[in-house]
């Protein structure tokens, strides 16, 4: 007596027919993420590239000779009256205030009012409530470990910092670096010197929220 076997195709296991749409759906959501990361990049350069060339633009406008034989208002009256104007709009959210340039470590960026999403995606920002950028007092600055202030972690005692913004340009040399806990809002006091600080997540390397900040603490040279 012959035998006859008869195999039977079955049907995919459903395990395996979700870890294969699995793996196309992972794939997707990896695309997606890369895609909004390059373009939040993306942004944040184009972005700082247009302030910077404004900011500079109007730099250059103020130092250009005044024709008092000319109708209407100069480029440079006009950009002086911005620079007066600077303080009373520093209150408003992503306002541009001046620039920060750390050329030891190669970090130059625009700094606008705030600490917003927003404002931190595309700049640095002026912590509200401290000094402005160019006054006396703590002049609290704060940005992103992974974008504009990944290079503080090689920043060195004594390296200089430029800020600059309309109504002149200061420098500062770094005198110390420190590791706080988030809490730590004593950094942020005026002790009445003229001081920059420089705030960031810590540890740089790590992965999701840092659990503290990274201080740097400048103090204003001697014009």
């Amino acid at each position: 007596m012959k035998f006859t076997r008869i195999w039977q195709t079955e049907s995919p296991a459903p395990t395996n027919a979700f870890l294969r749409w699995s793996r196309h759906l992972f794939f997707i959501i990896g695309i997606l993420a890369l895609g909004y990361v390059g373009f939040v990049l993306g942004d944040a350069k184009l972005y700082q590239v247009y302030q910077n060339r404004r900011f500079q633009r109007d730099l250059d406008a103020l130092k250009l000779p005044v024709n008092s034989g000319e109708s209407g208002t100069s480029p440079n009256l006009a950009e002086a009256d911005r620079a007066n104007e600077s303080p009373r709009m520093a209150g408003r959210e992503g306002f541009p205030l001046g620039r920060i340039e750390i050329n030891a470590i190669g970090l130059e960026v625009m700094i606008l009012e705030g600490v917003g999403v927003e404002t931190l995606r595309r700049a640095v920002g002026h912590i509200p409530g401290t000094s402005l950028p160019g006054q006396e007092g703590n002049v609290a600055i704060a940005g992103h470990r992974d974008t504009f202030f990944r290079p503080l972690r090689n920043i060195h005692k004594d390296d200089e910092i430029t800020l600059t913004t309309l109504s002149g340009t200061h420098h500062y040399r770094v005198e110390s670096t420190t590791i706080v806990e988030p809490e730590d809002v004593a950094v942020l006091d005026d002790s009445g010197a003229a001081i920059l600080t420089l705030v960031t997540c810590y540890p740089f390397t790590f992965v999701g929220s840092a659990p503290q900040r990274f201080i740097v603490r400048a103090h204003r040279s001697p014009a």
